[in-house]
């Protein structure tokens, strides 16, 4: 606020009143793990309008969530490297014993558990769909 950083300042307002809103539905205090969740879904909703704004060639809107985008992402962990997502998704593969497309769903289970918000839902997904497509062939 003495910064004069109006975008951060509106950002993490929105923040602590999202975590406040999360531990009023949940009846108790958000852990880490699901802090970093919603922050998460915090970031996927602004890098989805940011594609809707330049669908509709609002650039000044684009803008402002891309600002917004950048304040949120000063407060999630770093993602880790793609080797270290494949090792997880290896992991995951032999503990379900997954074979194919077909436990997709097992399988996101426990990668979804197994990385604790460190990465994008997408990207995890991905990584999966791979895996198994690989195992299927």
């Amino acid at each position: 606020m003495r910064a004069g950083d109006h975008n951060a300042r509106d950002v993490i307002r929105f923040i602590l009143s999202a975590v406040k809103n999360a531990e009023i539905d949940v009846g108790r205090e958000l852990t880490q793990i699901e802090e970093v969740a919603l922050l998460r879904r915090q970031a996927k909703q602004r890098e989805d309008s940011i594609e809707q704004f330049q669908l509709g060639r609002r650039t000044d809107l684009v803008e402002r969530e891309r600002a917004q985008l950048t304040v949120l992402q000063r407060y999630l962990p770093p993602e880790i490297s793609e080797t270290d997502l494949a090792a997880l998704v290896d992991e995951a593969i032999a503990e379900t014993g997954a074979t194919g497309p077909s436990d997709m769903g097992k399988l996101m289970a426990a990668l979804t558990q197994r990385s604790a918000g460190r990465f994008d839902g997408r990207r995890l997904s991905l990584a999966a769909k791979q895996a198994l497509a690989q195992l299927a062939n």
